[in-house]
């Protein structure tokens, strides 16, 4: 039987919100960055902010959020 893979809720390269209590009055783009890295604990690492943080430091990921 196959091992199940472990769940990754990000990838480098992807742009994650942060959540709008964290960062209060400062608009969604300004909010929004780039994953630099996803570390072994699950936490990511940011281009341009910063820190580690977890998957719920950001909104929820909406993959057609743009799509038309």
């Amino acid at each position: 039987m196959r091992e199940k893979p472990d769940f990754v809720w990000a990838r480098p390269e992807m742009n994650v919100t942060f959540r709008a209590e964290i960062m209060p009055g400062i608009d969604r783009e300004e909010r929004t960055y780039r994953i630099k890295e996803v570390l072994p604990n699950h936490r990511v690492r940011l281009h341009d902010f910063p820190g580690e943080f977890r998957e719920t430091a950001f909104e929820r990921i909406n993959f057609l959020r743009g799509k038309d």
